[in-house]
């Protein structure tokens, strides 16, 4: 397995536009678990406000990995013999330091900027940056997600995305008409970025194959710091990003 892809996709399945039931949800991770996607997969994403529904789903089953979405910094995780909070996700930037778990703080990707990101740091958390939604101005435009990426590269912020990412390459979804950002577009934006040059330009690519060849071109150095970086992003499909990569030929075809 591609050291590049390896616990890229938090489950978010539960979320919108996905919105599968809990139960289904984690029937259908603990299948992929047990499969060979099982590298590639991340955290179970569930907000705190479901919990008593996810430990009921989970009950008399194995640990369930799960990233928790607090309402707010201060909000302690519950705890469950069941289910293993391997990290957490709130809105803002907690006042002190965060405690032993990896913690996302959410900011809104127009107020990324040197001056948060260095009290993200200072925290001792990670950032979290929407890239999608139900609605047009949930997307942010390429100049705007850039900046926000070349930040936190030059600040040493680690960071996860969520929404809006389920293919490799940036295009318009012909229903909503809504420009999608490409995760493949993310991390080669991570690389360049890490290497100093422009960004803009890799998170504009919409040619798939050349987005693809660039990522499968980046050497066993920049692979780790691209993943130090871009540490995952949240998916409500993590069948549609697999059969993306597939399609560019970067897992191997027994995935299929």
């Amino acid at each position: 397995m591609n050291p590049l892809f390896a616990g890229l996709f938090d489950d978010a399945a539960i979320f919108p536009p996905g919105d599968l039931p809990i139960p289904d949800a984690v029937k259908a991770h603990r299948e992929r678990q047990g499969s060979a996607l099982a590298p590639l997969l991340g955290p179970f994403v569930c907000p705190l406000a479901r919990f008593g529904e996810l430990t009921e789903a989970v009950a008399g089953g194995p640990k369930l990995a799960v990233s928790l979405i607090l309402a707010s910094p201060e909000d302690e995780p519950p705890a469950d013999p069941a289910v293993d909070v391997v990290a957490v996700e709130f809105p803002g930037v907690p006042a002190v330091a965060a405690g032993t778990l990896p913690a996302y703080a959410e900011i809104p990707c127009g107020e990324v900027t040197a001056t948060r990101l260095a009290a993200v740091r200072d925290a001792g958390v990670r950032l979290k940056i929407r890239t999608g939604g139900v609605r047009a101005d949930a997307f942010p435009a390429e100049p705007e997600l850039a900046r926000a990426l070349w930040s936190a590269v030059r600040a040493g912020v680690a960071f996860k995305l969520t929404a809006g990412l389920h293919d490799p390459i940036r295009h318009r979804d012909p229903l909503t008409g809504f420009e999608h950002h490409g995760f493949l577009n993310v991390m080669l934006a991570t690389a360049r970025a890490v290497q100093g040059y422009d960004i803009e330009r890799a998170l504009a690519d919409q040619d798939g194959e050349r987005v693809a060849s660039a990522v499968a071109g980046l050497d066993e150095v920049l692979v780790k710091a691209v993943r130090r970086h871009f540490v995952s992003f949240g998916t409500c499909s993590v069948a549609e990003p697999v059969a993306g990569l597939l399609r560019y030929r970067l897992l191997p075809e027994e995935l299929r």
